[in-house]
């Protein structure tokens, strides 16, 4: 069998280095074909010419910045224009804000999407229309395009790397959608599981920073201390496995053995565990339907070890509840959700709004929003459509903290 080739998009980020990672492992399993980078041009050079990648895509910075990297670092492997360990190294280089959408575009077997943020949604549209299998890190995509991602994904192309989607894909083997009575989503609590909201008024952002189990980026991180993390995640396994959102539940898991859980009709319930880590659901992401060999360790079950769950605080942590009511309504709204959640994390990080602004921010926009728009003057079939819809949460936002 030939190797996969993969497309990874985002790769200078955490889930692109580790799915480099797993692909160094696995040489005969994946060939990395497109490489697709913000703008970290010294890391995605040395990534490039340590895996010979053909693309190399960057959103900002020159063309001749990134080929200038790139042959230094092909120089130090021998592969620079004096080349004697074999033929120079020279890849395609595209830069600006349509890089990323044209390394989704090159018909790699598999593109991971590993991109955080709204500006997922083009190479997430450009990979399923290259009829690549789509392993998607990059919640936002999905999420804001909705209906407009999933009617241009065909059967089963669509592959969860989210750990709790992972998760619950995994379970789903173990029986048919029809026996499936709920999902239930698994939740660390963040830093400031236990407190009250009246607690989470002095929270710094050093604080929101300190994840109790992963290193991520500042949105993200961010957002997983708000548990808005937790409500995109709603909103996204509804989108993936057509579950109603009543039928989806959020559970808090300090120890984050268990990803995520699918209780069946007969009273049974499946789960997936193993380390707070992202190895598996990446390997997975790649080689679905299949599983690669020692991806991770699994758990010691020679260890005395207890596993915590406990409800979620709604009162404290609004953002599920305001996340069920925007996917439940649709259209733009998951956009208008996730586009003001990220203006009000940058004003937090400034200083400008405490903890709990941010989501009480965010619940304003999406009123404004429903005061706005009657629902048949939302286009939410078009990426046009959407992106506005975005831009005017972001500007709306922006109103509503004075910025």
């Amino acid at each position: 069998m030939s190797p996969r080739t993969v497309s990874l998009l985002g790769s200078t980020g955490s889930i692109g280095t580790q799915a480099l990672e797993v692909i160094g492992r696995n040489p005969d399993r994946f060939t990395v074909t497109a490489l697709s980078a913000g703008g970290n041009v010294d890391l995605v050079a040395r990534q490039a010419v340590a895996f010979d990648v053909p693309l190399v895509a960057v959103a900002s910075g020159s063309a001749d910045d990134v080929r200038a990297a790139i042959a230094a670092y092909a120089g130090e492997r021998g592969r620079g224009s004096h080349a004697l360990r074999g033929p120079t190294y020279a890849p395609e280089i595209v830069v600006g804000d349509e890089a990323a959408a044209t390394a989704a575009g090159c018909g790699a077997d598999v593109v991971l999407n590993g991109i955080t943020g709204s500006i997922g949604l083009r190479p997430t549209l450009a990979a399923l229309a290259a009829g690549s299998t789509l392993a998607l890190a990059n919640k936002e995509s999905l999420i804001i395009g909705g209906d407009l991602v999933r009617s241009a994904a065909k059967p089963d192309q669509i592959v969860p790397v989210d750990s709790e989607h992972s998760a619950i894909a995994q379970s789903l083997r173990g029986g048919r959608a029809e026996e499936v009575r709920r999902l239930v989503v698994t939740a660390s609590g963040g830093p400031f599981r236990g407190r009250s909201r009246a607690k989470l008024a002095d929270v710094t952002p050093e604080q929101a920073l300190a994840h109790p189990n992963f290193s991520m980026g500042r949105v993200i991180t961010t957002n997983s201390a708000t548990l808005v993390n937790k409500g995109l995640e709603v909103i996204e396994a509804h989108l993936l496995f057509d579950i109603p959102f009543d039928r989806i539940d959020v559970v808090v898991h300090p120890q984050q053995q268990i990803h995520s859980m699918v209780e069946f009709r007969d009273g049974s319930t499946i789960a997936q565990l193993g380390p707070p880590r992202m190895l598996v659901p990446i390997a997975l992401g790649l080689s679905w339907p299949e599983r690669l060999d020692d991806v991770d360790e699994p758990c010691d079950w020679s260890l005395t070890q207890s596993w915590d769950f406990a409800p979620l605080d709604d009162d404290a942590f609004p953002a599920v509840r305001l996340a069920r009511r925007v996917g439940e309504a649709g259209g733009t709204f998951p956009a208008v959700y996730n586009a003001a959640n990220e203006v009000a994390v940058d004003a937090f990080h400034e200083g400008r709004i405490g903890f709990v602004d941010i989501v009480d921010s965010v619940e304003r926009v999406v009123d404004a929003h429903a005061g706005a728009h009657t629902g048949s003057d939302v286009d939410a079939s078009t990426v046009e459509g959407v992106l506005s819809a975005d831009a005017w949460a972001r500007g709306q936002a922006a109103t509503e903290l004075g910025l």
